[in-house]
């Protein structure tokens, strides 16, 4: 008796639609706008394109901070792709995994990874590496919440 209720109901409610409700949930999202002069769309605060070794600071759709230089993971250690958000910071970190410093260090992932100062000649196992200047600014503005995207 109870599925013919449901079966009622749902037969019922498919009758009031409007006419092409049905056509139109049925269409593709838009594709989201990328900020001009990034690979990002406008819901990042930060964007990482690994292949250009770029990195910018997004805020309203905008670029506020960049083009800086950036250097990412090594072959065996790439940086990941994709959406991801600032987990914590931690202004003077030291990797006990490596024995070295990551002065003004963005975490945005839940594997170690982050923005940090670092070589710009040489890759890091993983991280975003940013000239002093950068991590600085990156450090400052850059808040627990906020999305990065790396792009290839």
């Amino acid at each position: 008796m109870l599925s013919r209720i449901a079966m009622v109901s749902v037969t019922a409610a498919a009758t009031v639609l409007p006419l092409g409700a049905a056509s139109a949930a049925a269409e593709p999202a838009p594709e989201p706008q990328l900020v001009p002069g990034t690979p990002c769309t406008a819901t990042a605060h930060a964007c990482v394109s690994l292949s250009r070794n770029r990195a910018w600071l997004i805020r309203a759709g905008e670029v506020y901070y960049g083009e800086a230089s950036a250097l990412g993971g090594r072959p065996d250690t790439p940086t990941p792709a994709g959406t991801f958000h600032v987990t914590w910071k931690d202004k003077d970190h030291h990797s006990r995994e490596f024995d070295a410093p990551m002065p003004n260090s963005v975490f945005f992932t839940n594997t170690g990874v982050a923005f940090h100062q670092g070589s710009l000649t040489d890759r890091s196992a993983g991280c975003v590496h940013l000239s002093k200047k950068s991590s600085e600014v990156f450090f400052d503005k850059l808040q627990v919440g906020d999305e990065v995207q790396v792009v290839p």
